[in-house]
């Protein structure tokens, strides 16, 4: 039987030498043998020699997503077993050999595992399978897992499981059963997180330097914004951080009501922590027409660009709320705005903040540059796994 292979078109193999892990469909002079979505498949150059093997996905723009560059590593239990450990030494290596309460063990193409994300909280995990060769070796995947966690609840609902010819998938998947709610500390404030229904795997595990700058910048900060605030984590970290007056704003009202729980239980009073249910743009816009104004804002919304080509539509909508922000810091305020979207790239989200400060007639002067935690590595070869970016600045 002929093997399954990808021969990729000349000069169409640069990228796979630099240990990229995509071949995209273009890319592919021919193939041979059957190819099956998930299943393996060799990727050669056009002279036919061998580049990587991979995992097939005929349905999807990215054809194929590397498993390995050697072409005698076999892929199989022995291989999931190997790769995890890999990613689990690097986080015992970042965080200094004690791991926190809720971290991330697999992130997905940056630890040489395409499509899957494994987060784990206490002793349950938390994972999403969002491609085809992710998904043919899912029952391994989970006996893998299960060497780290208790239970597993999956998280598969994201839409690029379409583009990869897979329904979406939630529920439990292997272990014992997860508590309605995981309770775990980070940086000495408890969160309570719902895997089930929360965003992403429950919880934003990727700002956790972030929060922790913003607890550090919120000592004398008499009123705090927390926009796009989720479940409260930023605003938390301001009030755990000496602020005296905390507003989170989003409009999710279980979201909201999650907050106002975390809040309890780190024994936050309500007077220094409140919520409001609104369209974050437009609560804004009433708080420069009312000429209300804060010493701190955080700026965190939700990805407003899935692909390269929306990014110059969201570069507006990111322009948008950066400008009332600005206009709405007092002298000597602080600003933490960021952008999760991967296709917001580091230039032109530093254009769109330079911009707003220029149309809010204000002094504005960048201090730092923040991004996803340590327990989100990003590849050298990837780049494209550097989603999260974050600017700090003050308001002369």
């Amino acid at each position: 039987m002929e093997e399954p292979a990808f021969f990729l078109k000349e000069g169409r193999e640069k990228s796979l030498l630099r240990r990229h892990p995509w071949v995209f469909s273009g890319a592919i002079l021919r193939t041979t043998g059957k190819i099956v979505p998930g299943s393996e498949v060799a990727i050669r150059n056009a002279k036919g020699e061998f580049l990587a093997r991979g995992a097939a996905s005929p349905t999807s723009q990215i054809a194929a997503r590397v498993w390995t560059f050697e072409e005698s590593e076999n892929i199989d239990r022995a291989f999931f077993r190997n790769r995890f450990e890999k990613a689990f030494q690097l986080r015992r290596a970042v965080f200094g050999g004690k791991l926190p309460d809720a971290w991330r063990l697999v992130n997905a193409e940056s630890d040489g595992l395409p499509g899957l994300i494994v987060d784990l909280y206490r002793n349950f995990a938390v994972c999403q399978i969002s491609s085809a060769g992710a998904e043919h070796w899912r029952e391994q995947i989970a006996e893998t897992i299960l060497q780290y966690a208790d239970g597993i609840y999956e998280r598969s609902d994201v839409d690029s499981r379409r583009k990869e010819g897979l329904a979406l998938r939630t529920g439990p998947l292997a272990g014992a059963e997860l508590p309605e709610k995981i309770e775990f500390e980070e940086n000495g404030i408890l969160f309570r997180a719902d895997p089930r229904q929360g965003h992403k795997t429950g919880f934003y595990l990727d700002q956790r330097m972030s929060r922790k700058a913003v607890m550090e910048a919120a000592s004398g900060a008499n009123e705090v914004l927390n926009c796009f605030s989720y479940t409260g984590g930023f605003g938390l970290a301001a009030a755990k951080g000496g602020a005296g007056h905390v507003l989170n704003v989003d409009s999710s009202a279980p979201a909201l009501a999650q907050a106002e729980e975390n809040a309890e239980l780190n024994g936050i009073p309500r007077d220094r922590f409140e919520t409001r249910e609104a369209d974050v743009f437009q609560f804004l816009r009433q708080c420069r027409d009312s000429l209300r104004s804060f010493d701190l804002i955080i700026l965190d919304p939700p990805k407003f660009a899935e692909t390269a080509a929306q990014a110059e539509r969201a570069a507006r909508a990111y322009k948008d709320i950066n400008l009332l922000a600005m206009k709405l810091l007092r002298p000597g305020g602080k600003l933490f705005t960021f952008s999760c979207s991967g296709a917001m790239k580091d230039e032109l989200f530093g254009k769109v903040v330079d911009s707003a400060a220029c149309d809010a007639k204000a002094d504005f002067r960048i201090t730092g540059f923040l991004g996803q935690g340590p327990d989100h590595p990003v590849s050298a070869a990837f780049p494209e796994g550097r989603y999260l970016k974050g600017i700090t600045g003050i308001r002369l």
